[in-house]
């Protein structure tokens, strides 16, 4: 009876132009499309990593090689494997007010109070949600805001 085996899963860095990472994760998936030989299971590009494009594939380090020579803004497969454990954090979806406190300045980048200042009340991570008064209001009327709906303008640190 043959057995068959499992092909093992690796994961591979791959080095890209600055700025460039959603392109390169876009060509790669092309690339795939284009040739199903290449056993590829998936691509990601954290934020958090700039420069790099993670790449899963059940495949040795020479054919990922072969796959990024077709990719523009692809540079170069980093020599070795990444493990599981070393991008687990990457892979995990941070909450959209981290870093934002009571009292932080913040600008509304969405919605019908769109490039109003305000300052931020209260704090809400389970929902991900943000309380803030607009500054320029002469009665101060809390609004609840989503967290990505704000960029951070100061963070009250003195």
């Amino acid at each position: 009876m043959l057995m068959t085996e499992e092909p093992e899963i690796r994961i591979f860095a791959i080095k890209t132009t600055a700025k460039q990472e959603r392109a390169v994760v876009d060509s790669l998936y092309r690339a795939v499309l284009h040739d199903p030989s290449f056993k590829v299971l998936s691509v990601v590009s954290p934020d958090e990593l700039k420069g790099y494009v993670l790449i899963e594939a059940a495949e040795p380090f020479a054919r990922i090689a072969e796959l990024i020579e077709s990719v523009p803004s692809a540079r170069v497969v980093v020599p070795g494997e990444t493990k599981m454990e070393e991008i687990a954090h990457y892979l995990e979806p941070k909450p959209t007010v981290t870093g934002i406190d009571e009292g932080t300045i913040v600008e509304l980048i969405a919605g019908p109070f769109k490039g109003e200042k305000a300052v931020v009340k209260r704090v809400d991570s389970n929902k991900e949600e943000i309380t803030v008064e607009l500054y320029e209001s002469m009665v101060p009327i809390p609004i609840t805001v989503r967290g990505d709906n704000v960029r951070v303008i100061d963070r009250g640190e003195s």
